[in-house]
């Protein structure tokens, strides 16, 4: 079950801090992965806090579930959520499938109210202006300026993981995303003018660096939680 369990591993690198917009196995939120003879997965997940909030943490669970249950070969997939405040809610929520508001029903842990398919494209959209800054910040070095930022497409700028994670983002969210789209864009999608370019980059780039902020402090956490963690 060797070659089984990289598969494992690979959904697994699919599966996004929602809030960080990076893999739960780079942020070694994965404590174990395990496959049995039979193709059964089971999969730990940990986070840096006992408080981690709960739908940021259903988020991980349930999308870490639906990765492995998705993997050819795999027959079942258990994925739990260990050292957490509603650790019981979310996993025998996901277990059951019930969708976050059914697992938190008559729980003391507060009832949810709304599924989180919103707070998802929240946090995407959020990825995807961060990533803006990214990816322009190479052609801001080489000295491209106002007008030429705005009048560049995907197209015209260099392969990249980078590039390569804005585009999915957007995908997700229904902004252009193809060869001709435009690098710099709205929220909906409109291609920011040259005089907008400054506020836009500068915006794009409190986004980015709020969001690995939060990464580096959580990263701290974790190592201060789980002293085992690199």
């Amino acid at each position: 079950m060797t070659d089984l369990r990289a598969d494992v591993w690979r959904a697994l690198d699919t599966v996004l801090d929602p809030e960080l917009d990076e893999p739960v196995t780079d942020l070694d939120f994965v404590e174990s992965c395990t496959v049995s003879g039979d193709g059964v997965a089971t999969v730990r997940l940990r986070l840096p806090t006992f408080f981690c909030a709960p739908n940021f943490s259903f988020l991980m669970v349930a999308d870490a579930y639906d990765a492995v249950s998705a993997v050819p070969g795999v027959t079942r997939a258990n994925v739990t959520l260990a050292d957490h405040h509603a650790s019981a809610e979310i996993n025998g929520g996901v277990a059951a499938q019930a969708g976050f508001v059914g697992s938190f029903a008559g729980s003391d842990q507060g009832e949810a109210t709304a599924e989180l398919d919103e707070l998802r494209r929240t946090f995407f959209r959020k990825a995807a202006l961060a990533g803006q800054d990214r990816v322009a910040q190479t052609l801001v070095d080489a000295g491209a300026g106002p007008a030429e930022l705005a009048a560049t497409v995907l197209a015209d700028v260099p392969p990249s993981a980078e590039l390569a994670r804005m585009r999915h983002r957007r995908a997700v969210l229904g902004l252009p995303h193809d060869d001709g789209a435009p690098l710099l864009v709205h929220a909906d999608g409109t291609g920011v003018t040259a005089a907008q370019v400054p506020l836009h980059l500068r915006r794009a780039r409190l986004q980015r660096v709020g969001i690995e902020a939060n990464g580096t402090y959580c990263a701290s956490l974790l190592r201060k939680r789980y002293p085992a963690v690199p």
